[in-house]
């Protein structure tokens, strides 16, 4: 590597902000076969994700994305804008809500907003973050939200 490559990284602690946002793009286009190989791959047997036939019955009217597919596409989204790189461990997730249904053909647009940080008092050289995390479809919707904390290297000369 030469001195002007640039390698894509997330922040380190001091480089959060509580308060700010970030848009993450491009947005995730769901697609039916997202739906059923991560339905089928956790070993989740609801019909309303597989069954097409029984889920036109049911109150959407159509199959529904695998909410679990949904909660980790929106935080995966987030991943090379904010961690990537300079997470040690994922610590928690709270504050789960799928208020609105996401459908194969729609596009989940996902911002973060940093809620709050703190030094880590058992880890020297780290820090807890907690990010709120939303999800919309195209049209604004909102169909996921949820809050993680994580914990991320401090700066390399601020860990010294």
């Amino acid at each position: 590597m030469s001195a002007q490559d640039i390698i894509q990284r997330g922040l380190y602690y001091e480089e959060f902000v509580v308060d700010a946002r970030y848009l993450h793009r491009p947005g995730r286009t769901a697609t039916e076969a997202d739906n059923v190989l991560f339905t089928t791959l956790t070993m989740n047997t609801q019909a309303l994700h597989l069954d097409a036939a029984f889920a036109a019955t049911q109150e959407f009217g159509a199959r529904l994305m695998n909410s679990m597919w949904t909660l980790s596409t929106m935080v995966g989204a987030s991943v090379a804008q904010l961690t990537q790189g300079t997470l040690v461990a994922q610590l928690g997730l709270g504050d789960i809500a799928f208020p609105h249904p996401l459908f194969a053909g729609d596009t989940l647009y996902t911002e973060s907003v940093i809620v709050s940080k703190r030094e880590s008092s058992s880890r020297p050289g780290q820090g807890v973050v907690s990010i709120a995390h939303t999800g919309r479809n195209q049209d604004g919707t909102v169909v996921a939200t949820a809050t993680r904390t994580v914990l991320v290297h401090r700066l390399p000369e601020a860990s010294a």
